[in-house]
């Protein structure tokens, strides 16, 4: 490690020796035209936010939506939006640091710390990754036996094909990967879209659940759920993982080129993650008018909601479109968190190995212990293992969102590109909230089992 720059400087200077490209098979591999209208340069950085919105959008998101809605009706959509604001904020920043210093969080890391607090912040993230990747294998699991009846056991050992399929995607380019998680978005947006119709939701009430009430914080069940809307919708693999693909597109490295790229990845970003507000409230939506309304406020899992939508609601349709958005949500976010374990590793460790490899070893990580579970416990131990890995993200995100946050802020390392004074206190105080929710969330949970 350099002596003369512990972490980074300001302007072009290359990469140090010995530290490759974050990504490096897609590194500045797609052209962003010099010469031409806003909204064709904007066309050339839409992607990555998609990518990046995934992750607010998992199988993980949704048991806590869906006993939100139950219980609550619509009163924690409030939560939803305060929640998807933070991730405005930690996701801009998080691209601006890639496309300014050329590196991703984990090689930021990597380059301001010391070696132990780097192996620290590793395992940490791979143990996030490896949750991530434990509700993406249990939610496609639960899809797969919903739409289709097939044991979860078989399920969940199905869904270790997904890595051929990213490999077949990456090898045709990152454009090609981009593209199939914005259709699964879609699929998602567009079947929930048409299960809003159908529920008939009080728009009333809707526009009421927006509004902040000062009964979340003080109903202890109520405050509960708010935090875990709060845990499971923030991911920290999504900061990491935004830092690196926003370095995919190939920009002017000067201050004009930065600030125009910071500016359209910034603008794509907030508008996939205003979708995944949209898919979020949606499912509470749903729960709330079908189950709520009908005086049943104890549906928490994604099964019994599965199953109920189609009584309460008098058709099939419902309950079919819920398993398909929830099998592309479990397919999309495997795509976004595989991608997010070779960044992490790559970056924390300055290795490099095989693609397939890597995948293969994350995927069998979240695959074995999912495996033992259903084996032993069955479809209810798998419901909880997927809460479970909920707590331990909740774990981690600090570790990611602190370093973000003072990276961003240091004009050491940013140059005119760090954050303003009124930025600084809106990203620390977003910062110090999600460690208060957090911790008070795992304590709660730990209490509960």
């Amino acid at each position: 490690m350099s002596k003369k720059n512990p972490f980074i400087a300001p302007s072009n200077e290359p990469l140090a020796a010995g530290i490759a490209p974050s990504l490096g098979e897609a590194h500045s591999s797609m052209k962003v035209p010099q010469n031409a209208a806003w909204w064709k340069k904007f066309l050339a950085f839409v992607g990555p936010g998609y990518l990046v919105a995934v992750g607010y959008m998992d199988p993980g998101n949704w048991a806590t939506d869906i006993a939100g809605g139950s219980q609550f009706g619509y009163t924690l959509l409030s939560v939803i939006l305060i929640s998807n604001l933070m991730a405005v904020v930690l996701q801009s920043l998080a691209g601006k640091l890639g496309i300014v210093t050329g590196r991703d969080l984990a090689q930021a890391c990597r380059e301001r710390f010391s070696m132990p607090v780097v192996m620290v912040l590793w395992i940490l993230c791979e143990l996030a990754i490896a949750a991530t990747d434990l509700a993406e294998v249990i939610g496609s699991a639960i899809a797969l036996k919903l739409l289709f009846n097939i044991p979860m056991l078989y399920g969940v050992i199905i869904t270790a094909v997904d890595v051929l399929v990213i490999l077949l995607l990456q090898n045709k380019g990152f454009r090609a990967l981009e593209s199939l998680v914005i259709v699964l978005m879609a699929t998602i947006a567009l079947c929930f879209g048409i299960d809003l119709f159908l529920a008939k939701p009080d728009m009333g009430g809707i526009m009421h659940g927006f509004v902040p009430s000062a009964e979340i914080l003080q109903n202890p069940a109520m405050l509960y759920i708010a935090i875990g809307i709060i845990g499971a919708t923030v991911m920290p693999h999504n900061l990491y993982l935004h830092s690196s693909i926003v370095q995919t597109r190939q920009i002017e490295q000067t201050p004009k080129g930065k600030k125009e790229a910071i500016l359209y990845s910034t603008m794509d970003s907030t508008i996939a993650l205003t979708l995944a507000l949209f898919i979020n409230a949606a499912i509470l939506i749903v729960s709330a008018a079908v189950f709520h309304s009908a005086g049943m406020t104890q549906v928490a899992e994604i099964t019994d909601a599965y199953h109920l939508l189609t009584p309460l609601l008098g058709t099939t349709i419902a309950s079919i479109l819920f398993g398909v958005a929830l099998l592309a949500s479990g397919q999309n976010s495997t795509l976004t968190g595989t991608l997010s374990g070779q960044i992490v590793m790559e970056g924390f460790l300055n290795i490099r190995i095989p693609a397939w490899l890597r995948r293969l070893v994350t995927r069998l990580i979240a695959i074995i212990p999912a495996v033992i579970v259903t084996a032993i416990a069955g479809e209810h131990g798998t419901e909880e293992l997927l809460i479970l890995s909920q707590v331990v993200l909740s774990l981690q995100l600090p570790f990611a969102v602190i370093p973000l946050v003072m990276f961003t802020s240091d004009k050491k390392s940013m140059g005119a590109f760090a954050n303003k004074l009124w930025l600084k206190i809106i990203s620390w105080i977003i910062a110090g909230v999600i460690v208060v929710l957090n911790v008070y969330l795992i304590i709660q949970t730990i209490l509960l089992f």
